[in-house]
């Protein structure tokens, strides 16, 4: 090609290598973008045409055991209006009116909402005089506003459906409490995502999650649903409802009974439960002080203190009750028997140190029932020689002393027990000191599990909370777990039998439920400290059963620090008394004749 006239021919072909060259580059990029880009673009736009929403599944209820709810999820809607959607005034009237129609009010109200909203932002000139200058107009809202949190499901549900420009509808779901603070401890917390965060919430939150939804669906640019357009939706699981053991009956007794006693004795804390002796299942579990999961202050770490359940994680020297285990042992092995009689001719000494009665006094010749009658230290060190060293801690170990019980619950105890095959922390006086319960501790759900099986013929049963899980597909029954035969039903008949002796003719009436023959056994451990032990407070306790003649319940009332008097029979009898004694009338157990005649006599 040759130039034009009065081009220079170097200067024409510099012009069309340059002409050549940047359509060639054109080429290539539009090349590169269609071939080599094309996957990222395809995904770009596909991100911005199709949106994909998690539809959260509705949890499970709690209930217990009669299926009264303890914790239940209501889902609402909240509907909100972006006004920076609304860019012409028929868009904003339809959205008003849309959401009006579904709150069942006039549009005047939800327009009034929406201008009642103050100003999200001020605009400021830089000038002398510095004036501000407000931002008006609905179109400048930073952001939606919303009109309703609590829009019923179904009409929340239809709205949504129809995709209207500038109205944002959000499935929410709430926590209720129809038992107000009732368990607060043993339900837990959930957190904002509706996740567990404490008790059966957070060990079960797999089971009452469920398996949540999807929703795909077609959106314009503003990011607003195309009516009419492509929608997909992948329904969410329901979670599985979560039945305990819990009577609710029984959690509000004890609670109540505890709080009363926490004021009366201005006591530190304190803990009852309430056990099925021959099924292991929890029927109430309390503990002090603690919190009202109904408002939480997750933020002053004293709070969050209160949330631990302190009959699952808190360790105690149990004192004197755990004497009915070293009797146990004793029965089990023939080595005594209820007459059997030892002489207590003062207090003993044992590898250089004094063992002392708890009251410094001392009974010349006593059997094994006034042993327990009068809890005598002194006469529990004399067992548990009879029983021995290898004995004493295997037996131990079989009434799980030292170990989690499996409740099914995070942050349980295992306990302290010393052993002989610990050569570096025991000594041979700890076998005299374990046998009156002081020098090892436990948990109170591991002392009530332990005392069960010595009254329930025998057999350690594993402590359970949850009594079945129930989904839409399926139903999960969690039935009574036999762990280990611990000592004889003879055996347990016998210590049945001492225990109620105790009750009648321990010389206090203070644990007595008139009309019924119960079985105790009272404690009161002094607290370790620094250096031994504390000169001024204990941890007063009682375990006992009722009624005598078909065990229902097994009970453990712990109360720590009382202030106005040390003494388990003094501050932990009557609290086992009372709530015996709600036991019985709730359960319409009829009182005994032979009961009725004692407490006349008392």
């Amino acid at each position: 090609m040759n130039p034009p006239n009065g081009i220079s021919p170097i200067r024409f072909s510099f012009i069309l290598i340059l002409l050549a060259g940047c359509s060639l580059a054109l080429v290539g990029r539009i090349g590169f973008l269609q071939i080599v880009q094309y996957q990222d673009f395809a995904q770009q736009a596909d991100g911005n045409h199709w949106a994909k929403q998690t539809v959260q599944a509705h949890r499970g209820a709690i209930l217990d055991r009669d299926g009264n709810p303890l914790a239940v999820s209501t889902s609402r809607w909240e509907v909100s209006i972006d006004p920076s959607k609304l860019k012409s005034p028929l868009l904003r009237e339809r959205a008003i009116a849309a959401v009006a129609a579904a709150m069942g009010v006039s549009p005047l109200e939800v327009e009034g909402k929406l201008l009642m909203q103050p100003a999200p932002a001020v605009a400021r000139i830089q000038s002398a005089q510095d004036v501000p200058l407000p931002v008006t107009g609905l179109t400048a809202s930073a952001g939606p506003v919303v009109i309703s949190g609590t829009l019923d499901y179904q009409q929340g549900k239809s709205l949504a459906a129809k995709g209207i420009p500038g109205i944002i509808i959000q499935e929410r779901s709430d926590r209720n409490y129809p038992e107000g603070g009732l368990a607060s401890q043993l339900l837990g917390l959930l957190g904002r995502d509706q996740s567990g965060l404490s008790g059966t919430e957070m060990d079960y939150d797999r089971e009452l999650a469920g398996a949540p939804g999807t929703l795909v669906y077609e959106r314009d640019s503003l990011g607003n649903p195309i009516p009419l357009g492509f929608r997909s939706e992948v329904q969410s699981k329901p979670g599985g409802d979560l039945v305990l053991t819990v009577d609710r009956f029984v959690q509000r007794t004890i609670e109540r009974e505890l709080q009363a006693a926490m004021e009366r004795h201005k006591a530190t804390g304190g803990t009852i439960i309430v056990m099925e002796p021959n099924t292991g299942a929890i029927l109430g579990m309390a503990s002090r002080p603690t919190f009202d999961l109904r408002n939480p202050n997750l933020s002053d770490p004293k709070s969050v203190d209160l949330m631990r359940n302190r009959a699952i994680t808190d360790l105690y020297e149990p004192g004197s009750t755990f004497k009915v285990l070293t009797m146990a042992m004793a029965i089990n092995e023939g080595l005594v028997t209820p007459e059997t009689t030892y002489m207590d001719s003062g207090p003993v000494t044992k590898y250089g140190i004094p063992l002392e009665t708890w009251d410094f006094r001392h009974h010349g010749t006593q059997t094994m029932n006034q042993l327990l009658m009068t809890s005598n230290n002194v006469g529990a060190v004399w067992v548990g020689e009879k029983v021995g060293v290898k004995r004493f801690y295997e037996y131990a170990n079989k009434f799980g002393i030292g170990q989690p019980t499996s409740l099914g619950l995070s942050g349980e105890a295992a306990g302290q027990l010393r052993t002989p095959s610990d050569k570096d922390n025991w000594w041979p006086i700890d076998l005299a000191t374990n046998t009156f319960g002081q020098g090892l501790s436990v948990t109170p759900l591991q002392m009530v599990t332990a005392v069960s099986s010595v009254i329930n013929g025998g057999t350690l049963m594993r402590p359970y909370l949850v009594q079945r899980i129930e989904t839409p597909d399926a139903t999960r029954t969690f039935q009574p777990t036999p762990v280990r035969r611990v000592i004889s039903e003879e055996a347990s008949r016998t210590m049945r039998t001492m225990m109620n002796m105790i009750a009648e003719q321990g010389g206090t009436t203070s644990y007595a439920v008139p009309g019924f023959r119960i079985g105790v056994k009272t404690g009161t451990a002094t607290i370790p400290g620094e250096g031994g032990y504390k000169t001024d407070s204990t941890i007063a306790s009682i375990v006992g059963f009722a009624p005598y003649e078909t065990p229902r319940a097994v009970v453990l009332v712990k109360l720590d620090a009382p202030k106005d008097s040390p003494w388990g029979s003094v501050v932990a009898g009557p609290m086992f008394s009372n709530v015996v004694r709600e036991l019985m009338v709730y359960w319409r157990i009829a009182p005994t004749a032979s009961a009725m005649v004692s407490s006349r006599r008392q």
